[in-house]
């Protein structure tokens, strides 16, 4: 009897432990990616994506990055999805690679509830022509409630920024 108890109670765990996993790593994480070509240099293009104090004249989608932009660093980002709430985050930056790419880590409340990892890619295709891309990866145990934000508004927030960002960096 004791034998067959330890049995079902491993069983059990065993289950959880799967069930935890198997969320994690489906349910509990979302990728948003969008890229846009754009006719302009990667310098030119870097230029405008990195001028944070022309955020808000510009950018539908992020209105502001306030602080000092530099790997390890917090700093404030607000930003305005269409048809949607605005909200400020305080994320940790990642990565910030001159005329290449610029990541950051934010959290809602806490680290595991809804984390994002924000990355910006200015990819030089060599003939005069950049791809930016712009993509999020979203993961905590409310990432399912906000999966329909994320695939409508957030999604045509990053598209509408990228045309914006096009706009400006194709102008003479």
């Amino acid at each position: 009897m004791k034998y067959l108890k330890t049995i079902i109670l491993t069983t059990i765990i065993l289950t959880i432990v799967i069930l935890i996993t198997l969320l994690n790593t489906t349910v509990m994480e979302k990728e948003i990616k969008t890229e846009i070509l754009i006719n302009s240099t990667p310098e030119k293009s870097w230029t405008i994506l990195t001028d944070f104090d022309n955020y808000p004249n510009w950018n539908p989608f992020i209105k502001s990055i306030k602080g000092e932009v530099k790997v390890g660093n917090k700093i404030t980002v607000t930003i305005e999805p269409p048809e949607s709430k605005g909200m400020t985050f305080n994320p940790k930056i990642l990565t910030f690679k001159k005329d290449k790419e610029l990541s950051w880590l934010g959290h809602l409340l806490f680290a595991g509830l809804f984390d994002g990892e924000h990355k910006f890619e200015l990819i030089d295709n060599g003939n005069g022509t950049i791809t930016f891309r712009q993509s999020e990866k979203f993961k905590g145990i409310l990432v399912p409630l906000f999966k329909k934000q994320l695939d409508n508004n957030t999604k045509r927030g990053f598209e509408e920024m990228n045309k914006k960002l096009k706009e400006l960096a194709e102008q003479k």
